[in-house]
């Protein structure tokens, strides 16, 4: 039986309570504007959550770490999970595409059970934090469709407790950071960075490279908040600009906005549920004035809430210099660039002209293929609709090659349709780029497959 109605001001943590309380199974779907979260219960704990933003993304960040120690989870492995669910609904199936990724990966054995149950608390814990920003929206609640595979059931009040942690964490680094997908650069000023020693300009210059504090972290193999509050004394002082997050990452809620006043308030019957954070220092009622150099925050008057005071935050948990930030990698890696197309070509080296690529380009797919054995890359950008021989062709004879069994191969096509993305899966490609593309969304798919 479904059930359903609509929030005009939707309380996150006491709806989690009582579904948790009162349901043995359920899938609570929650829409909010353009973003629709999903949460499945079972016996009172979850077994997943997903939201809608690019799910494939968050599941490609979380594999991405995993693969440091588990090699079968390199790119190839990564390309073919989207080309195979992520064109998937979840009106088709009992669970999200992307948690049937995750149980196509224990099937064909590249996750352990173990594995996948950490996998799966870092997903969940990461869209429960994005759920309690939820302010309203219109939910639906149905029953468990049963038949899905149930790897782990983690309890709520833990995860809602590291959720309102990390969340109060990101609020002591607001006004200046609202969310892990704004994108920092390098002040082009020279009056912004005069102050920054060679050094350090130098190294700011290597990391920053127009991605999201998420995506940054990955790249670093370093933890987001933590980068985050490294990077955050070089944005107060305008030495580093901020980017909005972009599309689709730009319609999430804002971690810097408040929380909802219900921090620490559930349902009497669920007080066990709910434990209090743990805190060091009294709660009281507070009206904050002006800190000076801190800025203005905003009264509060719950009698249970503890402010929210970025002193106090930063005194529990010291911003780590930013010489724990190591630099990436100073490889410089090969690209080749096949298509017949010369504004393409110019584009695609204009997007990766980087101190840590090096580009060659080919306009004739016929000769294409010597010459590339020739170059021997770290990575090959195809065009699909080319003259003489396509895409996909010289992509099925490149993987016949030995040189290049296990070299990166990225279509870039205008195609969007699922028939051209099951080709290029068939033929061998590792990803798919849609053309007109960004150069953000150019890096980040290159990244994703040179790391």
């Amino acid at each position: 039986m479904t059930s359903c109605g609509t929030f005009q001001k939707l309380r996150p943590l006491s709806l989690l309570a009582h579904l948790s309380n009162c349901y043995d199974s359920a899938h609570l779907k929650v829409l909010s504007k353009s973003v629709s979260w999903s949460i499945y219960l079972e016996n009172g704990k979850i077994i997943y959550a997903s939201h809608s933003v690019d799910p494939f993304d968050r599941l490609d960040c979380h594999l991405r770490r995993l693969a440091q120690k588990i090699p079968t989870l390199g790119s190839e492995t990564r390309s073919k999970l989207r080309l195979m669910f992520e064109n998937e609904t979840e009106d088709s199936a009992a669970i999200a595409p992307d948690y049937q990724a995750i149980c196509w990966l224990i099937e064909r054995k590249y996750l352990a059970i173990e594995q996948a149950e950490n996998l799966i608390e870092g997903l969940v814990r990461e869209v429960i934090e994005s759920f309690l920003l939820v302010k309203e929206g219109s939910y639906e609640l149905a029953g468990d469709r049963g038949a899905t595979p149930k790897f782990c059931q983690l309890d709520l009040s833990v995860l809602l407790n590291h959720a309102q942690k990390q969340l109060h964490s990101w609020q002591a680094l607001a006004p200046e950071i609202t969310s892990p997908y704004q994108r920092p650069y390098l002040a082009n000023s020279y009056s912004k960075t005069q102050y920054l020693s060679p050094e350090l300009r130098q190294k700011l210059t290597a990391i920053l490279k127009g991605f999201s504090f998420r995506h940054l972290a990955i790249l670093l193999n370093q933890d987001e908040l933590r980068l985050a509050q490294s990077l955050h004394p070089y944005i107060a002082n305008g030495n580093i600009l901020l980017h909005e997050p972009q599309p689709p990452f730009d319609s999430l809620p804002k971690i810097g906005e408040a929380l909802s006043a219900e921090r620490n308030v559930a349902p009497a019957a669920n007080s066990k549920l709910m434990p209090p954070l743990p805190s060091d220092r009294p709660q009281r009622d507070v009206s904050l004035t002006p800190v000076p150099g801190v800025g203005q925050f905003a009264s509060n008057s719950s009698r249970n809430l503890e402010p929210i005071n970025k002193h106090s935050l930063e005194r529990d948990r010291p911003t780590p210099p930013l010489s724990s930030i190591s630099e990436p990698d100073k490889k410089t890696y090969k690209i080749v660039c096949v298509d017949d197309s010369p504004a393409m070509l110019r584009e695609l080296s204009y997007f990766l002209d980087d101190e840590s690529f090096s580009v060659s380009t080919i306009s004739d797919s016929i000769k294409a293929l010597m010459q590339i054995v020739r170059l021997k890359p770290d990575l090959i950008l195809l065009d699909v609709k080319m003259a003489g021989i396509d895409g996909y062709e010289l992509c099925r004879l490149l993987r016949n090659h030995s040189f290049f069994k296990n070299t990166p191969i990225i279509m870039v096509t205008g195609n969007t349709g699922i028939i051209d993305r099951v080709k290029a899966r068939v033929v061998g490609a590792s990803g798919y780029l849609t053309k007109p593309f960004t150069q953000s969304e150019l890096l980040k798919m290159v990244f994703r497959h040179l790391s």
